[in-house]
């Protein structure tokens, strides 16, 4: 059964402060203080009893002897016994340390040699039980001690013949003295104890706020900085890191923020904040050399100390201004969707009056020209039935039904031309390269969808790839998992982490311009044909690019398979 962790309690649970510390706990210290005290005591009894002897005031020996034998125990314990504190009662630790205190301080003191009173040593063992004992052993150490006393009073007062009441006098006025300097010390130590304690948990409460406190800034989506008034930033969490990145190589604090040229706005604000002892806001723009610019939203706060002891620090949060004006397209795009899915609906009736309107006059025209014109009310009534189509499907929430895997295609011929028509829309045949190496696979994709999935990647690949000859490559193959691989490459600079990170999210854009609508569509596309889409930073002909792939749904190979073939574009 686990003793109690208090000094000093009443009734059955009376026990030590120290019982559940550890040898290199408070109680370990005090211990080792208290034995290389007796050690010092014991020394310098030797010497005081070897220079009385010397001086001739001696008669006896044992007096030397007792110190001696006091120092070579007090020398034993102090360096192979182990802290332990003493139990209740009289026991075995309590006999080894202050039982041999009480023991040889009686003896010194009965002996008297020299003439010296040792009745204040007896001190050193009432504050060894009272501080690393209970108040019990305190007690019953004070109560040993005076009984001593009183019993060397008695014994000399057989000895001398005359008035001995003033030696039991002295006696009982010690004894009192070292009771009350046993409850004083372990009140005392009682109380310190419950300080340490205290402290401790409160410590323990501390360093796991820390942690959680880490943890919840690790996580954020925004950046955090921690900067002092000289610039110099204490820390800071990844995605601040990855926020500040040039080129990819992230920057672990501790380092100084003045030190980049692109980071001197965050440090105008930074000084900006200390000098008005002010929170700050700003949008700023980290210019870096051969690299886009980086624009961000930074709120600033000021942690100053209460009364002064410690230097003010800057905290800095950072956010990435493309993703809350996408956060914002978001909201707006999502209103905008709901009231054009209404409003589409709604155009429904009377595109299908429209439509047979002039399906009934076109019956009674005989003219060139109004036949002519009926055909075009036809085709756009067509087209804008398709547009109607379309919103209705991307705003419906349920999930699409799967589609009949009949609506096949042979990837190679469709790619080819679907390439070959961009390339001569664009004028970019010089700059694209057609690699067909899939052996004529089947896959299941609609035409018409997989069409706007090549425009969409071939347009990214078209706005930021280089001028040189075969800047853009479209190239498939079947893989040996019997997939066929659909990929755009272009050797434009590798996307930024940021970016990566919401490539085919709804309306994120890395252009204000963009609406961030293309590879959201690219992938729900691929979602609807069971295929998949993703990006990766490869090398075609020993030249890094981006690269946009697409891995369709397993498909038998069609029968009419023929070799591999290299297409480029004519010039």
């Amino acid at each position: 059964m686990a003793s109690p962790s208090h000094w000093f309690e009443t009734g059955d649970n009376m026990s030590g402060a120290w019982d559940m510390e550890t040898e290199l706990g408070s109680f370990g210290r005090l211990w080792r203080v208290f034995m290389t005290a007796r050690v010092a005591i014991a020394a310098v009894l030797v010497i005081l009893q070897a220079v009385i002897y010397a001086l001739g005031n001696i008669t006896s020996g044992w007096s030397i002897g007792i110190c001696i034998a006091y120092l070579c125990a007090t020398l034993a314990v102090r360096v192979w016994a182990r802290p332990q504190p003493p139990g209740r009662t009289f026991d075995a630790q309590w006999a080894l340390t202050i039982g041999v205190d009480v023991i040889t301080f009686s003896g010194l003191n009965f002996l008297q040699s020299g003439g010296i009173n040792y009745t204040p040593l007896f001190a050193l063992p009432v504050l060894l039980s009272s501080i690393l004992g209970p108040i019990l052993l305190a007690f019953g150490t004070a109560a040993s001690v005076t009984l001593l006393l009183l019993v060397d009073a008695w014994s000399n007062a057989l000895q001398q013949l005359g008035d001995s009441s003033a030696r039991f006098l002295q006696s009982g006025l010690s004894g009192s003295g070292f009771f009350l300097v046993a409850l004083l010390a372990n009140h005392l130590a009682l109380r310190l104890a419950r300080e340490e304690q205290s402290a401790k948990r409160s410590q323990s409460i501390a360093r796991m706020q820390t942690q959680v406190n880490e943890l919840v800034i690790e996580a954020l989506a925004d950046g955090v900085l921690v900067v002092d008034i000289h610039g110099f930033v204490r820390s800071a969490n990844p995605a601040s890191s990855r926020l500040l990145a040039a080129d990819d190589a992230v920057r672990d604090a501790p380092f100084l923020l003045p030190t980049e040229v692109a980071w001197q706005p965050l440090a105008e604000l930074m000084h900006r904040t200390f000098s008005t002892q002010s929170p700050q806001e700003a949008d700023v723009s980290l210019d870096y050399p051969n690299q886009p610019p980086r624009r961000l939203h930074v709120r600033t706060r000021l942690a100053a100390s209460q009364n002064g002891t410690h230097e003010s620090l800057c905290v800095m949060f950072l956010e990435d201004l493309r993703e809350m004006e996408a956060r914002v397209r978001t909201e707006k795009m999502a209103a905008m969707g709901r009231m054009s899915a209404a409003v589409a609906h709604e155009i429904r009736n009377p595109l299908a009056a429209i439509s047979q309107a002039n399906a009934l006059l076109e019956e009674d025209l005989q003219e060139a020209g109004h036949l002519q014109l009926t055909a075009m009310v036809r085709q756009n009534a067509q087209r804008l039935d398709r547009i109607v189509d379309e919103v209705l499907n991307i705003s419906r929430a349920q999930a699409q039904l799967p589609l009949p895997e009949t609506n096949t295609l042979v990837l190679d011929e469709t790619v080819q031309k679907i390439a070959a028509d961009w390339a001569t829309q664009t004028a970019s045949s010089e700059r694209l390269r057609i690699a067909a190496n899939s052996g004529n696979a089947v896959v299941c994709f609609e035409p018409e969808h997989l069409r706007r999935l090549m425009i969409n990647l071939l347009d990214n690949a078209l706005r930021y790839a280089s001028a040189s000859p075969r800047a853009i490559e479209v190239s498939t193959q079947y893989v040996s998992t019997g997939q066929a691989f659909l990929s755009v490459w272009s050797d434009g600079q590798p996307l930024e982490q940021t970016v990566q990170t919401h490539l085919f999210e709804p309306f994120f854009s890395s252009e204000s311009r963009s609406s961030g609508l293309g590879l959201y569509i690219c992938r729900e596309l691929c979602e609807r044909y069971g295929a998949l889409i993703g990006y990766q930073r490869v090398q075609h002909a020993g030249i890094e690019g981006n690269e946009f792939f697409v891995m369709f749904k397993p498909m038998p190979v069609a029968s009419s398979a023929r070799s591999p073939s290299f297409a480029t574009m004519p010039n």
